[in-house]
């Protein structure tokens, strides 16, 4: 989860202008098959959701169904805050319940997340280590962490959110303290501890727009590569917006063509690709008019992912709008999910449903 700070420019990406298409929601096709169903009918690996585990029949009984998901990931149990609290005293309850989770219902564990800024624990940001001993604190983390679920994940977020909007490096403490390099060092760490069965990415937000962002992903990725350590993927975390709202700077979710070049300038270089937070907020209250164009942008974005063969699988960030976390953040925004407030499904529900059912694989 993030905080999105996406520039004016974005304003400047080719948009559909296309009418917001009908989805009707009373298509017996719609009834019978779920989207995850859907999804790997068609030979692809995952529709997931995020999971924090309560007490709400509803929201936990669609999550349990195999039919609309087959992957969860953690939405905060596994992070840094939540696992080590203090140095070397680990707290695992809240990720062991999701591992159980998964077992219990039959489900893939997007494993999220090893090494990122937020979420940290002021005994790390604030520690003033040295390059020798952060590393250190590194290497015991993932060791612990991922050592712990060793194989349980099929994928793990190795490294969340180590860009600026510009494309150049973050300044956190991993950055400033150890330089580029703590990078393909939590992918070797990674690597060594996760299991040869898990799938190690890079995470991060506002990389879909085909700009200054997108470059610095992507070299990252080179970066890791060269120094021939595993990297398997890059997870497009996708928190868009429908229309221009107050936290867009004017940039919409770009159009089916400009989401495919991304993704595809990502798997040119031999790693998948998968939507890892999708969802698409807009201004509140919610009309019939936004829910339609906000089916559209979810479209989009199902669509691209059908368009690139290594696009194994997105996860929404979320079921129902009632807990999403778009309206704690920015607080004129919100409607971001499938469900709404009731755990109705939305139109958008049904627009990442057809697309799926729609594709006619080649």
């Amino acid at each position: 989860m993030h905080l999105p700070s996406i520039t004016a420019a974005l304003a400047l990406i080719g948009i559909s202008a296309a009418t917001p298409t009908e989805y009707s929601t009373s298509s017996s096709s719609s009834k019978d098959q779920g989207l995850a169903q859907a999804w790997t009918s068609k030979g692809r690996q995952y529709i997931g959701t995020a999971l924090t585990i309560r007490d709400d029949p509803i929201e936990q009984g669609i999550i349990q169904a195999r039919n609309e998901f087959n992957s969860i990931t953690p939405e905060n149990a596994m992070k840094w805050e939540s696992t080590e609290p203090s140095r070397n005293n680990f707290t695992f309850a809240g990720a062991d319940a999701i591992i159980d989770f998964a077992d219990k219902y039959k489900k893939e564990v997007r494993c999220h997340t090893l090494v990122w800024h937020s979420q940290l624990p002021a005994w790390v940001s604030e520690g003033n280590f040295d390059n020798k001993t952060l590393i250190s604190i590194m290497e015991n983390h993932i060791k612990k962490l991922a050592g712990r679920y060793k194989n349980k994940c099929t994928h793990w977020d190795v490294v969340n959110e180590a860009l600026e909007e510009d494309g150049t490096y973050r300044k956190s403490v991993f950055y400033n303290t150890i330089g580029e390099a703590f990078i393909p060092i939590a992918f070797r760490l990674a690597s060594k501890y996760a299991g040869s069965h898990t799938k190690l990415y890079y995470n991060d937000y506002n990389l879909e727009y085909n700009n200054n962002k997108t470059l610095g992903a992507l070299r990252i990725l080179k970066l890791v590569q060269s120094y021939g350590v595993q990297i398997d993927g890059v997870g497009l975390q996708a928190h868009l917006t429908s229309e221009a709202t107050a936290s867009s700077g004017g940039g919409v979710t770009p159009d089916t063509n400009t989401l495919t070049k991304v993704l595809k300038g990502f798997t040119d270089l031999g790693v998948e690709v998968a939507y890892t937070e999708l969802d698409v907020r807009f201004t509140v209250p919610v009309t019939e008019a936004k829910l339609k164009v906000q089916a559209d942008a979810y479209a989009r974005v199902v669509q691209s992912c059908i368009n690139v063969k290594k696009c194994v699988g997105i996860t929404i960030w979320g079921v129902s709008d009632k807990y999403s976390w778009i309206p704690g953040v920015f607080k004129t925004e919100g409607a971001a999910l499938l469900w709404d407030e009731q755990f109705n499904k939305k139109p958008a529900y049904y627009s990442v449903l057809k697309t799926i059912q729609a594709w006619r694989k080649t």
